[in-house]
């Protein structure tokens, strides 16, 4: 295939993904299903793709891109107050998860032990984009902060079942494929805290006090972060992933310039990885695999949807006094997804020898998945009288969505204020300010990007940060 053909191939997959996306994306249909789904039938047609090397490259470098995306996107003000149960859930939980999966498969399905422990570790992470598609395209919010619970847990449990996952399969490696067990966990996570949390307070202090002439150099500033993020802590041993993660939750919830114009492009650049990672994965499948893999498949996924997400959940989620209705709702969104195929890659790629043909049926756990529960997931949420009617599920996500506020504030230029011979365009005033006008003397002038601002002109202005009070032009 020469270069053109693979751009217009390229192209064309694109194109079609997003076609399709808006036909079914109504429908309540998960992204993840259609990107899948058209992979799959693209490797009905052309049945040669069977790279898994190059596919492990294509999604590691995806996945960077849409856990900092899922970092920066979080709201911090939403997720504080079920932050712990989304902590203790995305850590502890995936734990239980994996650990009770890993024995499902090696007492009833005859795997090996470690095996069993790893296909339970791909497969003990959610996957947050196919819940909050469905959400979105219902706009659907949820009562008592679940929704939060929810993108918090599932943004962030991803680090953790691929830590359990290089670790099960560094065990099944002749000789423990590297350093101690106890070393391996302390490198992983303490690198990935150190190095994402100072690059993050760092970077926004940067951004704080350092203007780019060129707009556009920001979201490239940003994104190139977001990629050292991982890189550097991936090279030191550490987890990339958790890494990037905690670097992109500092920063989306800093006062950077340019943030709303961040968020935009980054949304952009994720979903550009998600339909790369998605159709990949498909067209990586072999649909003459899955009769091998069905009835294993079925097992594990009803597993994991009776047994081993319900214990989970309720036993952590029952000591922060969640009602019963909740927990059930929380318990069956547990939906697998990319993330799951992506790590059974991973471990496929790590030298480790499987007698079972892992990558189809956590391939068809992931997709049953996504189809039984994220279809029903509006219907459930409806009948157990979880969806919330009076906020916009948005607000979930970022507060870049949120309502302007609707008071006004009278903010005086005084001289020596950096803002005196600055246009509006030149002032560097954030994107969520908006001037409504400008007194000078005794005219109000109407406020243009070519405007100069003097010394004596009093801004009138709105912005949602009026009603946190702590605005600040300077």
């Amino acid at each position: 295939m020469t270069t053109t053909q693979a751009i217009i191939a390229a192209s064309m997959v694109v194109i079609l993904c997003i076609v399709s996306s808006k036909v079914l994306y109504r429908l309540g249909v998960p992204t993840l299903l259609i990107f899948l789904g058209l992979g799959l039938g693209v490797s009905l047609v052309y049945p040669y793709y069977n790279d898994f090397n190059l596919t492990k490259e294509i999604c590691s470098v995806g996945l960077i891109f849409i856990m900092f995306f899922g970092g920066f996107g979080t709201s911090w003000k939403a997720a504080r107050p079920v932050a712990v149960p989304s902590l203790l859930m995305s850590t502890l939980g995936v734990g239980v998860t994996a650990g009770l999966t890993g024995l499902f498969c090696w007492g009833v399905l005859g795997t090996s032990l470690l095996e069993g422990l790893v296909i339970g570790s791909v497969l003990s992470c959610t996957d947050a984009a196919s819940v909050f598609a469905i959400l979105r395209s219902r706009k659907l919010n949820l009562k008592g902060g679940i929704a939060s619970l929810l993108e918090m847990e599932s943004g962030s449990n991803d680090p953790f079942a691929y830590l359990l996952t290089a670790v099960f399969t560094s065990l099944m490696i002749e000789g423990g494929g590297g350093d101690p067990i106890p070393l391996m966990l302390l490198k992983q996570v303490g690198f990935a805290v150190a190095i994402g949390g100072l690059l993050g307070l760092g970077i926004a202090w940067v951004l704080r006090k350092v203007s780019f002439e060129i707009a556009g150099l920001y979201p490239i500033f940003v994104l190139a972060v977001g990629l050292f993020a991982y890189a550097s802590c991936d090279f030191l041993g550490g987890n990339g992933y958790l890494s990037t993660y905690i670097c992109g939750i500092i920063l989306g919830n800093s006062r950077i310039p340019h943030k709303k114009s961040l968020f935009h492009f980054m949304d952009g650049t994720a979903w550009l990885m998600q339909i790369m990672i998605f159709f990949c994965l498909g067209l990586l499948s072999v649909p003459a695999n899955f009769p091998g893999v069905i009835l294993p498949a079925l097992a594990i996924f009803g597993f994991l949807l009776l047994v081993a997400r319900p214990a989970a959940t309720f036993g952590i989620l029952s000591g922060f006094r969640f009602k019963i209705r909740e927990m059930l709702f929380i318990s069956w969104v547990g939906l697998r997804g990319a993330s799951s195929i992506v790590f059974a890659i991973f471990a496929l790629t790590s030298g480790a020898v499987f007698e079972h043909d892992i990558y189809h049926m956590v391939f068809f756990v992931a997709a049953l998945s996504v189809a039984l529960q994220g279809t029903l997931q509006p219907a459930i949420a409806k009948k157990l009288d979880l969806v919330d009617n009076e906020t916009t599920v948005l607000k979930t996500f970022t507060d870049y969505e949120e309502e302007h506020g609707t008071k006004l504030l009278e903010y005086p230029i005084e001289a020596g204020s950096r803002l005196v011979g600055k246009s509006i365009m030149e002032a560097n005033i954030p994107e969520e300010i908006l001037i409504v006008m400008i007194k000078r003397g005794d005219d109000v002038v109407m406020p243009k990007g070519s405007t100069v601002l003097e010394a004596g002109d009093t801004l009138v202005i709105t912005s949602p940060h009026l009603l946190e009070g702590d605005l600040n032009l300077e």
